[in-house]
């Protein structure tokens, strides 16, 4: 696999990412130590675990989640490409939680004092993880709110909007396409508290009534804004340029 040097990264040159100087590129070379490949399914950290890297996302989908001691699991967030995976471990012994990959994905591997060295050499860096870090809690946030006040319908049209504004962000067309939906019912389910069947019942529903549609692993928007309304969300879902490490 050939990989990419930080300067030459594709995703930088999205408008949904900001731009570095050289010197904060450069650093971020120094601390990269490869690019590694995973199939869909594979388990990126282990819940538990007191020895994983850090990763930047460079290609592909993964979820963050944790279980109960008889199997039932929690998916906190879906993880898209330029997502940052791995700090809450640093915050503590091991990783409270765990990521599986969803499809075949690349990921920017680091070292694991690369949060200490980028917040000594460049506070800049520094504070593009703190954002980062905050960027994710708000999606946990979403979450949490849809989990605990909306009903199944809000829950899934708050998850297909933005998911769809994430994905169409990464994409040249933003999104006129459709974009990549490689989540299953069972992956709805377990990110929105809800039973595979209710999930199944709702999402059929909301396609009867002209508001999405789902075919050949694809995503498609046919109301977009009745979709917003439904999910009652801020703004348009739209999310906002950010930082890339």
């Amino acid at each position: 696999m050939t990989e990419h040097r930080c300067n030459q990264c594709p995703l930088r040159a999205l408008p949904l990412f900001l731009a570095n100087g050289k010197q904060e590129l450069q650093l971020v070379q120094s601390l990269k130590m490869r690019e590694q490949r995973f199939a869909a399914g594979e388990t990126l950290i282990f819940e538990g675990q007191t020895d994983a890297p850090l990763y930047t996302l460079l290609s592909g989908w993964a979820f963050r989640f944790k279980t109960l001691s008889d199997g039932r699991r929690q998916i906190l967030n879906f993880l898209l490409a330029g997502d940052f995976i791995g700090v809450q471990q640093k915050m503590g012994d091991a990783a409270a939680h765990g990521v599986i990959t969803l499809t075949d994905s690349v990921f920017c591997v680091f070292q694991r004092d690369s949060l200490w060295e980028l917040h000594r050499q460049s506070p800049a860096m520094g504070f593009n993880i703190t954002w980062l870090t905050a960027h994710e809690e708000s999606l946990v946030d979403d979450t949490l709110l849809s989990v605990g006040r909306r009903n199944a319908e809000e829950r899934i049209a708050t998850l297909l909007i933005l998911l769809y504004k994430r994905a169409a962000a990464l994409q040249a067309d933003g999104g006129a396409s459709g974009v990549a939906f490689p989540l299953t019912q069972q992956h709805i389910a377990d990110g929105l508290g809800l039973s595979l069947v209710h999930t199944n019942k709702t999402l059929r529903k909301l396609e009867r009534r002209g508001l999405h549609r789902v075919e050949d692993g694809r995503l498609f928007m046919r109301d977009v804004k009745a979709l917003v309304r439904l999910a009652d969300l801020y703004g348009d879902g739209k999310p906002p340029q950010r930082p890339l490490i």
